[in-house]
């Protein structure tokens, strides 16, 4: 337990905006190549490791390695920088929190989200919850000539600046753990692999948070006969949610996804391998919960329905405060996960992919 959670403070502590994960792809590439034959980092970033097993047909697990970010769009006279959100942001979460700022010398430096006080804040207005476009980032420069000697400019990406810490127990908090537990799960099951039916294609996604990109990309390059999505879910169990809309709840195990989606349509995991992986949760005996999510989804719905169509479905880790500097888990769904994992791709043969595969009706 332990282990894990020391990979999940490495991985959560590195800094990666989406399009801009070159830190935490280094830790990743750090932390896989022990594990796997070959890694290639492709043209957009993902990090690819393959594993090769007892015969040709290829898995492929994804987990996405980027964090919703900002980027500076206007640099005020006064030194002050606006933004706006890469990713999705409630703007309730940014106001008074620091953040990180990349420079063009590839440097960090800190700043803080500011806004307008409430006290020259117009009547009737003090309560109410500002938007993005009224917020700006402080990094303590008095002109805009200040800030361009620091090698901040238009295009400049920030993220939170928030250090991982252990609430109570096995009860984490920190930030990006969406999906830096995903990616965690995936490292960790790695360690314990070792023959395999298939040959693995373990990849650590970029962009997920604005549009799931490398995983389309990946996707496409391995043409998997099956593929799995690892990523966080909501845990709303919460005061003042009911328990319908709780969607999971933290150290009950992971979920295995049965729906989810939003506006850019619903996505159904391939309903054969999500049974198939419901089966393997019980004979193993790792606790479960099914995840019926609307809103959101993974890097599962851009894997599936590349080239012919992919099986793909999604174990997920319950994770409260989604997209927020606090984000909170158990670890023991984490590891759950893991083991899941491990043995789904441990059990996943040739004849089982051929069961997922086109069926030739007489």
């Amino acid at each position: 337990m332990e282990e894990f959670i020391q990979l999940l403070k490495r991985l959560s502590e590195a800094r990666g905006p989406s399009g801009f994960e070159d830190e935490v792809r280094e830790v990743v590439v750090r932390e896989m190549e022990p594990y796997v034959d070959e890694v290639v980092v492709d043209r957009w970033g993902n990090v690819i490791g393959i594993k090769r097993g007892a015969s040709e047909r290829r898995a492929m697990v994804a987990a996405h390695i980027d964090e919703i970010g900002l980027m500076v769009d206007h640099i005020d006279k006064e030194g002050f920088l606006r933004f706006r959100p890469v990713g999705g942001w409630n703007e309730v979460t940014l106001v008074g929190q620091r953040v990180w700022v990349k420079t063009s010398r590839g440097t960090w430096i800190r700043g803080v989200v500011g806004s307008t006080p409430p006290h020259v804040t117009p009547a009737g207005k003090e309560r109410e919850a500002p938007e993005i476009k009224d917020l700006f980032i402080d990094i303590g420069a008095s002109s805009r000539e200040e800030v361009e000697k620091l090698g901040v400019e238009v295009g400049s990406v920030a993220v939170l600046d928030r250090e991982f810490a252990v609430l109570n127990g096995r009860v984490v908090t920190g930030k990006a753990f969406d999906d830096r537990v995903g990616v965690a799960v995936l490292l960790y099951a790695l360690r314990q692999l070792k023959e395999l039916p298939t040959t693995l294609y373990a990849v650590a996604t970029v962009q997920e948070e604005v549009g799931l990109r490398g995983a389309q990309i990946a996707a496409e390059r391995i043409n998997p006969h099956y593929a799995i999505a690892l990523d966080t879910t909501i845990a709303a169990d919460v005061p003042g949610v009911g328990d319908r809309l709780h969607v999971t709840k933290i150290g009950k195990g992971p979920a295995i996804k049965v729906l989810d989606g939003g506006r850019g349509g619903l996505f159904i995991a391939h309903p054969q391998l999500r049974d198939h992986i419901v089966k393997i949760a019980r004979d193993i005996g790792v606790p479960y919960q099914l995840e019926v999510l609307y809103g959101g989804t993974t890097d599962a719905m851009a894997i599936a329905f590349r080239r012919e169509g992919i099986p793909a479905a999604t174990i997920s880790i319950p994770t409260r405060y989604i997209h927020s500097p606090v984000e909170v888990l158990n670890v023991e769904d984490a590891v759950n996960a893991s083991k899941l994992l491990k043995a789904v791709l441990e059990r996943t043969t040739p004849a089982v992919i051929d069961s997922f595969l086109d069926k030739r009706i007489k």
